[in-house]
């Protein structure tokens, strides 16, 4: 919802909508207050699409230019990423995918084996590809940001990765030296264990999609599962927290 002066806008899922329910809640109100108000149905668009045609291109670091298939090539770049905009979360724009990465060029990914979770657009897939992972899987519970993914892929001439639909639960017994969770605080606290199954000896687990006033609050789970705070970054009050799977000589 959004609010305003004179009250707000909420929206809501046509399939969730109950007038009665609504109805109820607004008789109630109306017990101590004043309240009028209207509801109706929005054509369907492709709400991220009408918005995503209009950004322009963004410059991640000084490595990195991400830009739209109508925008032109850019040199001086070590690595240049074209990201179809759809339906599907990262271009770039928003300060989580910027963070991550931004962080992927100080991580060595030379043939290393790299697991993007929650990939959205493939943007992080892409970029580890670009500088030297072995093999790269990017996996999303999202049909739309599956199919965008893919295609991305193919447009980035991206050989090395391999997209799949699902969640952390598809991850078999798969292992990687480097994970990427781009999701929210929740998710990241609830899947941290599997994330940790999954993780290489001396691996890193990146993850961001949280504020940094949470920071602290996943730095306890870190510490549960066994793994090592590395550092975290932010960026317009969002965060990035790096940490290591460190095993000791015995």
């Amino acid at each position: 919802f959004a609010e305003f002066e004179e009250g707000l806008s909420a929206y809501i899922p046509s399939q969730n909508y109950k007038e009665e329910i609504l109805s109820q809640t607004i008789s109630e109100l109306r017990l101590s207050s004043e309240i009028s108000y209207s509801s109706a149905v929005i054509k369907s668009q492709n709400w991220n699409e009408e918005w995503e045609k209009n950004f322009s291109p963004i410059t991640i670091g000084e490595q990195c230019y991400v830009r739209a298939p109508f925008h032109e090539p850019k040199s001086g770049f070590e690595v240049e990423i074209v990201i179809e905009p759809k339906m599907a979360f990262g271009t770039g724009h928003h300060e989580t995918t910027w963070l991550v990465a931004n962080g992927l060029f100080n991580i060595n990914l030379k043939d290393k084996k790299v697991l993007d979770m929650g990939c959205g657009t493939g943007i992080l897939a892409i970029v580890a590809e670009k500088l030297g992972a072995q093999r790269v899987t990017a996996i999303d519970n999202d049909t739309w940001a599956y199919k965008n993914a893919k295609e991305n892929i193919v447009a980035n001439s991206s050989n090395n990765i391999e997209v799949i639909l699902g969640d952390a639960s598809t991850l078999e017994n798969n292992s990687y030296d480097i994970i990427l969770a781009n999701i929210n605080l929740n998710i990241l606290m609830a899947d941290m264990g599997t994330y940790v199954k999954h993780l290489e000896h001396n691996g890193v687990l990146v993850m961001s999609g949280i504020l940094a006033s949470d920071v602290e609050t996943l730095k306890s789970s870190i510490t549960k599962h066994g793994l090592t705070f590395i550092d975290s970054k932010s960026r317009n009050k969002w965060a990035l927290v790096t940490t290591k799977k460190i095993v000791e000589n015995k």
